[in-house]
This record gives structure tokens, sequence and C-alpha cells, in this order.
């Protein structure tokens, strides 16, 4: 079984009662849980609770860290069910705490005004080498306890344009683009499609707030989570097709970076952006 596959599994939630689905937990050599995994499977307990709709948005709060020995309870509030709008509400549970609090919109498929930014003019991903590459070149200046997990096969593939160095950044402007897709074709379905995008929109968006400051979450006296996370979808899209990931920070203040980020198709579509704050804490 291919690691893709171990992590579509890992979105497939069961169903333990009434609104209430549990999910397993993913190490990936994080202090807690990946919160990109929480999102996907919240977004996944939502539309569980939803015939035919399509999500366009999600507001979430990350209000504790998830431990990743333990399953995650995700209990649903049908909040509203309209005509063409409906509204779910999440929270996600570990030893009887809530770690995560999520509300979703999904809306029926609907004809309207259409317009978009340009995408950015960037290279595209061809002759890019992956961040696993680039980890597996320096897994040496990798800390033993966390190298095995960050050196392993990945489901999602990760090219970065002008990568920084983790171990010695230099100051630069708080923008980064990258390629992402999942690392083999998917099936149709698109709630695989939009919970692997929740998923991989938390890789690299916190840390763009420390560009400019020339700090790295590899630094030992760095603290760096993620605080809320939002993202609105525009249009359908695949996950197992390049995807560019463009992010930039507007603002940093009170231990808070403020990220945004922008999802295009390799042909130009815009399909998603993402808002984030997330903690950039410098400890003495």
């Amino acid at each position: 079984m291919s690691v893709l596959n171990d992590l579509v599994a890992l979105l497939q939630l069961e169903n333990v009662e009434t609104n209430v689905y549990v999910g397993q937990s993913q190490d990936l050599g994080f202090p807690a849980v990946f919160g990109g995994q929480v999102l996907g499977q919240s977004l996944m307990a939502a539309w569980q609770t939803v015939e035919h709709w399509r999500p366009h948005s999600l507001h979430s709060y990350f209000l504790r860290p998830g431990d990743a020995k333990a399953p995650i309870y995700y209990e649903v509030d049908q909040i509203r069910t309209g005509t063409s709008f409906c509204t779910r509400r999440v929270v996600a549970k570990q030893h009887g705490r809530a770690i995560l609090n999520l509300s979703a919109s999904f809306q029926v498929d609907e004809p309207g005004f259409d317009h978009q930014v340009e995408r950015p003019n960037v290279p595209g991903p061809e002759g890019i080498p992956s961040e696993l590459e680039e980890a597996r070149k320096i897994k040496d200046k990798i800390p033993e306890k966390i190298r095995e997990k960050f050196t392993c096969d990945r489901p999602i593939e990760i090219r970065v344009i002008d990568p920084i160095d983790f171990f010695s950044p230099r100051k630069r402007p708080p923008i980064r683009y990258s390629w992402i897709k999942a690392a083999e074709k998917l099936p149709v379905d698109p709630k695989i499609h939009f919970a692997l995008l929740a998923y991989a929109s938390d890789f690299g968006l916190g840390t763009t707030a420390l560009l400019p400051h020339g700090k790295s979450y590899a630094e030992p006296k760095m603290q760096v989570a993620s605080l809320d996370h939002t993202m609105w979808f525009h249009r359908n899209f695949r996950i197992d097709e390049w995807l560019l990931y463009a992010k930039d920070s507007p603002s940093a203040s009170g231990a808070r970076g403020f990220n945004r980020g922008q999802i295009f198709t390799q042909d130009g579509v815009l399909v998603a952006s993402v808002a984030q704050e997330s903690l950039i804490r410098q400890r003495p």
C-alpha cells in the first residue's frame, strides 16, 4: 500500500454514532498532530452529513496540540440546511478535550459572474527538485529522532521555487511559491481532492511570516504553530495534477504571523484561497 493510499485511508472516518465520527492520527515527526490532517478529517466529517453539495469555505481554530498516538473524535452539528447553502460545525476532540473547532459551508452548483486574478509568472514544476529530494541531500543535518519521518516517502509532492536553507536562513521578502501534487493518480471522488487540498494547504504557510526575519522553525528556540486556518474553494480541481501555491505574509506582530495563499492550476485557474495566523514565538 502506497503512502498516498495510506493518507486517503486516514481521511476515511468511521461513523460511531449519530453525527460523531472517529479518525486515526498520523505521526509526521512534528511535536503534535499535523494541523492539515485535522483540517482534512474535519471537512470529511462535515461532508458526511451533506448530500450532493460541495464546500465553498471553511473557517477553523486550532485550540490545543493534538496527540499523534490517539484517535480523534469529530462531533458534527448540522446547524442549517437551506435550499442553496448549508452550514456544519465540527468539534475535533481527543482525551475529552477540543483540539479544533471548524465551520464549513456548502453550496449547490450555481452559475454567476466569473473573474479572477492572473497566476503569478513563475517557473513551472518541471526540473525543480522536490522537498523530499532536498531533505535527503541534507539528512545528516536533520536530528536523528525525526530524520526518518522527514526523509521517508511522502503522499504529497512539494516542489519549492527558491527554497530556503532551514538551518541557515537569510532575510528575504515574505513571499513563497511552491508546486504541489498528489504522488499518484486518485479516484474522481471530489471529497478526496478537497480534503487532500485542505491537508496540503497547511504545509509551509505558517512559516512564510518568518522569511523577512531570517528565522526558521528548525531553530531550537522557535515555537511555530497554526492558530487558525480559513479556506475558500472557488472552482473545481484535481490534486493529482500540479497546483501552484502562492503564499505571502503582509504582517507579523504580537508573536503572530498573518499569512495568505492562492492556489492555481498549472494553466492559471484560481481554485482556492487561504488565510492563516500562525504563532511565531522566539523563546529566550
